[in-house]
């Protein structure tokens, strides 16, 4: 049995999660590992392997009596500097192996170095390779009236040129609980949008959750949601117009990411010619109170704000 601490997305608590009662299997997972951390990590790992796999051999090599040609006697650097030029089946020529031993050794590396090229560069081809979404998300949430009905707002921005066609957002709000037999649990609640789906995600898009009667959140205010340490956990799935392959994209928003009685400031601005999306002010809130479009003279489209194309 072992224990093992998870941070997962940006949640209410911020909490981390402690796994406990799970076998561990050291290379379980390295596949799935080295093919999501990030690259700086990634280069790292192999750096590291590569570094070690040498060292090892020119320790194979540096134990044996004199087995390389032309190499100084004793000398761990001749053997780590021949062990690269047989690893990465380079061949300068001016070392070889002079026995058995070495031999060995020298058939050995070769077949890892060969194994361990082709498992690199099929991670390095299937990083470049894998599909990703650039989806901007607002980093608050706003709850506001809109067309009279108190609503959850957030936006996105799809922040590539090629757009998201057959786009589908679900809005799922997860929080604490307690069941009539007064079992605690975390429950999720998936939450109505206005609209759902986007036939071609190019710009920005608005998500609107009315909090009518038969909302979840009908009725909760910020304290409330910090009391039941309440997560919007937002999903945009979809096919990039340009790789035809479905991409995902996932943000998370925490009762201190939830902003109550304001709007999102207005990022479009409108000319005789040509429309300009300023995402300087994506992340930005005002006041209901301030007029619209008086702090950049915005031409308004539905939702306010952002226009969903």
């Amino acid at each position: 049995m072992t224990a093992r601490t998870r941070r997962t997305d940006r949640t209410a608590a911020d909490r981390e999660v402690l796994q406990v009662g799970l076998e561990r299997r050291p290379f379980q997972d390295a596949y799935h590992v080295l093919l999501t951390m990030p690259w700086w990590r990634f280069f790292a790992v192999v750096l590291a392997g590569y570094l070690a796999v040498n060292a090892a051999f020119a320790g194979g090599y540096w134990s044996l009596a004199d087995p390389i040609e032309n190499a100084t006697p004793g000398s761990f650097r001749d053997c780590f500097f021949f062990s690269v030029q047989t690893l990465a089946t380079i061949g300068y020529g001016k070392m070889s192996p002079r026995t058995l031993g070495a031999e060995v050794l020298v058939t050995v590396e070769a077949l890892v170095g060969m194994l361990g090229f082709a498992v690199t560069t099929g991670l390095v081809f299937a990083r470049f390779s894998r599909p990703t979404a650039r989806v901007l998300f607002s980093r608050v949430a706003v709850v506001a009236p809109y067309e009279g009905v108190p609503s959850l707002m957030f936006r996105m921005a799809n922040a590539r040129g090629t757009q998201i066609v057959e786009a589908r957002l679900r809005l799922t709000l997860v929080r604490d609980e307690v069941t009539a037999e007064g079992d605690p649990v975390r429950r999720l609640h998936d939450l109505e949008l206005r609209r759902s789906e986007h036939s071609a995600f190019g710009l920005t898009w608005t998500a609107i959750h009315p909090i009518g009667p038969e909302s979840p959140l009908f009725g909760m205010d910020a304290a409330q949601l910090r009391e039941t340490l309440s997560d919007l956990i937002a999903s945009l799935t979809g096919i990039d117009e340009g790789l035809a392959q479905p991409i995902h994209a996932r943000y998370a928003y925490g009762p201190a990411d939830v902003r109550w009685s304001v709007r999102f400031a207005d990022i479009l601005r409108s000319g005789p010619e040509r429309l300009v999306i300023d995402y300087a002010r994506f992340h930005d809130v005002v006041p209901l109170e301030e007029p619209p479009g008086a702090a950049s003279g915005s031409v308004h489209t539905e939702p306010r704000g952002a226009r969903p194309a």
